[in-house]
């Protein structure tokens, strides 16, 4: 879409995904912070998936809308930076808020306009390393994408531990019983969202239009009723892998949700024999899934970076089908494992599960999209994740009493049970044969489309 795209470095390449690592730092946090701080704040443990509702429903509704409006957007500043400029600003300042939040409702409210701030600046951002780069380096980009996932979820997870050995009392907390350690976790991430994007903008500028795209562009109609008659069209015109990839998508979030949400709770429990909020135990059971949450995801970094040969030789259907039956055992293990050092066992599986969940799904999609549209389509593929996550939001609160016990510990059980049935639902998406842009011999080579893009 430019009016050319010179090969990057490799130091070019990562400056322009500098800006990920602050966008995957904030998601880290609330990964592993937001069901602690809403148990803080008084919530009952049935409540906290209603809780968690802000995520799948901004990135539902915005994301494809935003991905849209960036396609067609024609500034000063380029057709993407201004979306995940603005996003950065509003997540900073969602993140300072946060730790600060008097009541259970402020905390939920504020939530939904930091996802949704993160959101905005998502998919443009996403678009913007496929806009930028040559097709030819379009895996190089999205591979350190991945790796700055991983890199800044183990910093956001491993915070409040960093803080303690540096000195921080993890015991004191403020009057809303939120520990200080969670509060400059926060303060730190909000540095890190405008300063990382704002670098990335500053170093590798988005590449102009060729005056006859502009001027197509600007002939486009604008408006809602345009946009979202964008979101119509391709919808319509999905390509099939994208398709056939919905009922593993469906059990994939549906497991990875339950997980995030009740592993400091089934900590706490399996752990520290403890449900109690304010008791030490449970801010030990936080700092534990911190460290936990910090291995899988330096797995899941050190994964990014060396899975492509497997995945060449494998095929990415497959790859994905093993790391998610390592990462459903592993789940199922945890509830079993009362001595500390041995749950780094099984998050060995989760982190090969969570490396794979950012790419192998994307290679799949592999030259399915076109280029023009990569915005949108970025934006309905992100559908396939959201929708999951609201049903199990919904639905989780309905049966969490009745058929889980209202035991946290069994619905880490259930996400590891649901994770195998996702790897068993790979098996079944057809691709085209190698050699046809999206089979699963070409795909890796052709992970340029979207190889390790980040799942959210």
């Amino acid at each position: 879409m430019s009016i050319s795209k010179p090969n990057l470095s490799i130091w070019q390449i990562i400056n322009m995904n500098v800006g990920f690592f602050g966008i995957q730092f904030s998601f880290g946090l609330q990964q592993a912070n937001m069901s602690p701080i809403y148990k803080y704040l008084g919530a009952n443990e049935s409540t906290l998936p209603l809780l968690w509702l802000a995520g799948p429903m901004t990135g539902l509704l915005v994301q494809p809308i935003i991905g849209a409006m960036s396609d067609r957007t024609v500034s000063r500043w380029g057709r993407r930076t201004p979306y995940f400029l603005i996003g950065a600003v509003l997540c900073s300042l969602g993140l300072l808020a946060m730790p600060f939040s008097p009541t259970l409702w402020f905390a939920a409210g504020l939530l939904w306009i930091l996802d949704a701030a993160n959101n905005v600046t998502m998919e443009p951002y996403r678009a913007y390393v496929s806009d930028r780069l040559d097709r030819s380096q379009h895996a190089r980009g999205f591979l350190m994408q991945s790796a700055f996932t991983g890199l800044a979820q183990t910093l956001a997870y491993l915070t409040p531990t960093l803080l303690v050995l540096l000195g921080m009392n993890k015991d004191s907390v403020s009057a809303t019983n939120i520990p200080h350690i969670t509060i400059t976790a926060f303060l730190i991430g909000a540095l890190f969202s405008i300063s990382t994007v704002w670098w990335s903008v500053k170093k590798v500028p988005e590449l102009p239009l060729a005056p006859a795209e502009e001027a197509e562009m600007r002939a486009r109609p604008t408006g809602v009723a345009a946009t979202l008659r964008d979101i119509a069209v391709a919808i319509r015109e999905m390509p099939q892998t994208m398709r056939r990839l919905w009922w593993m998508k469906l059990f994939q979030w549906y497991g990875m949700m339950c997980y995030w949400i009740y592993i400091v709770p089934a900590l706490a429990q399996s752990m520290f024999g403890t449900g109690d909020a304010a008791s030490v135990g449970f801010r030990d059971a936080g700092l534990l899934n911190g460290q936990l949450g910090g291995f899988y995801n330096f797995v899941a970094f050190i994964a990014a970076l060396t899975m492509m040969p497997f995945t060449r030789r494998y095929g990415a259907k497959n790859m994905h089908a093993i790391c998610l039956t390592l990462a459903g055992i592993g789940m199922l293990c945890i509830p079993m494992i009362h001595d500390k050092w041995w749950l780094f066992v099984p998050m060995i599986g989760v982190g090969l599960g969570w490396a794979s969940i950012m790419g192998n799904p994307y290679v799949l999609l592999a030259d399915s999209i076109p280029p023009e549209r990569a915005g949108v389509y970025m934006g309905i593929f992100n559908m396939f994740i959201v929708i999951p996550m609201l049903i199990q939001m919904v639905t989780l609160p309905l049966y969490y009493g009745s058929l889980l016990g209202g035991q946290p510990g069994n619905v880490i059980r259930l996400a590891g049970g649901l994770l195998l049935c996702a790897a068993v639902a790979v098996l079944f998406v057809r691709t085209r044969a190698a050699g046809t842009g999206t089979g699963t011999g070409a795909a890796v080579g052709g992970a340029r489309a979207g190889g390790a893009l980040v799942a959210r």
